[in-house]
């Protein structure tokens, strides 16, 4: 029996820019990326590689001076890019929702949690103010907040950077989203409540069947949580792939550079290995492959024209290694 899976979110030939004194320069280039219902893709990629602004476009919380050229975010095939702000509130929290890197900056400090909680469900639902205060405490306890009666009640200051971490997913989930987007949600927490809160996501995503794309640069995090892996690159997506294929045989030399780069316990003595060179600037792209001048298997073609995305197998990488691989119809999901 063929298990045919339902997309949430589809982004197709997605580019975005920022305009700056010095003129506009391109930020994402040509991303293509499917996430399935009750999946949890990652999302990896060294800082400025194109992972926060490619979860922001599809929030519709670009900068002002950010746009996007052209592309398609579709959610359950509509279109994102195209729908005006009024509908677009309707459904930011409702049905996708996001949790940002640092919560205590995330959250209003001048607001108790249950007012801050309150703000979604008196925009998306049509419950009375004592059944709002009543869910609010459910969603608390549900993700693992102790005394939640009490804690509705207090400020953020008077919480600890984990327990600001669980009234954020909380904000996110309050609404039962379809799509749950975590942008390094572990980032500045101890190690021990960094396991709390993966447990946590992996949790909710079983009970709830909800679709989450969890932004990430640790690769532990991604092995230990997700079903599939995307990896960026310069605003591109270089390679895609389920998880236990891409650490067991990565196609694209930058993701095999970054796992190389990976402490082992078998090799504890060893020199760590890392990637030559430094990442180039947006506005500084080399002609052709963006990671050539990086690359130990740079060739000609490499230095002068982009490579495509290529389906390897089960894989999808975007390198000219493969560019004699049997291509066909490119399902970049």
């Amino acid at each position: 029996m063929i298990i045919i899976k339902s997309s949430v979110l589809e982004i197709k030939n997605l580019n975005a820019s920022f305009t700056t004194a010095n003129g506009v320069t391109k930020i994402l280039d040509g991303i293509d990326l499917t996430i399935y219902e009750g999946e949890l893709l990652g999302l990896v990629g060294e800082s400025g590689c194109g992972k926060s602004v490619t979860s922001l476009s599809i929030m519709g919380l670009l900068k002002q001076n950010a746009q996007i050229d052209e592309g398609e975010i579709l959610f359950e095939k509509k279109d994102l890019t195209k729908i005006k702000e009024k509908e677009m509130r309707k459904l930011r929290g409702n049905e996708i929702a996001m949790i940002f890197q640092e919560p205590m900056t995330s959250l209003n400090p001048v607001f108790t949690i249950g007012e801050q909680l309150n703000e979604p469900l008196r925009q998306h639902s049509k419950l009375s103010k004592k059944d709002r205060r009543k869910k609010i405490i459910e969603v608390l306890n549900l993700v693992g907040i102790p005394r939640a009666e009490k804690i509705i009640d207090e400020y953020p200051h008077q919480l600890s950077g984990g327990m600001r971490q669980r009234v954020m997913i909380s904000l996110a989930i309050l609404c039962q989203p379809k799509l749950l987007i975590a942008d390094e949600p572990t980032t500045a927490l101890d190690v021990t409540i960094q396991a709390q809160i993966l447990e946590l996501l992996k949790e909710i995503r079983s009970k709830t069947n909800m679709a989450i794309l969890l932004i990430t640069h640790d690769f532990g995090v991604v092995a230990e949580m997700c079903d599939r892996v995307v990896v960026m690159y310069t605003g591109q997506v270089v390679e895609i792939a389920d998880v236990k294929t891409l650490f067991n045989d990565p196609k694209h030399p930058y993701t095999k550079g970054l796992l190389e780069s990976l402490p082992s316990s078998k090799n504890r003595k060893q020199k760590l290995s890392s990637i030559s060179g430094n990442v180039p600037t947006p506005d500084n792209l080399p002609v052709g492959c963006t990671f050539a001048p990086r690359c130990s298997m740079t060739h000609e073609k490499c230095l002068k024209e982009r490579p495509p995305l290529i389906h390897v197998g089960e894989q999808i990488c975007r390198c000219w290694l493969y560019q004699n691989a049997e291509e066909g119809d490119l399902n970049y999901g």
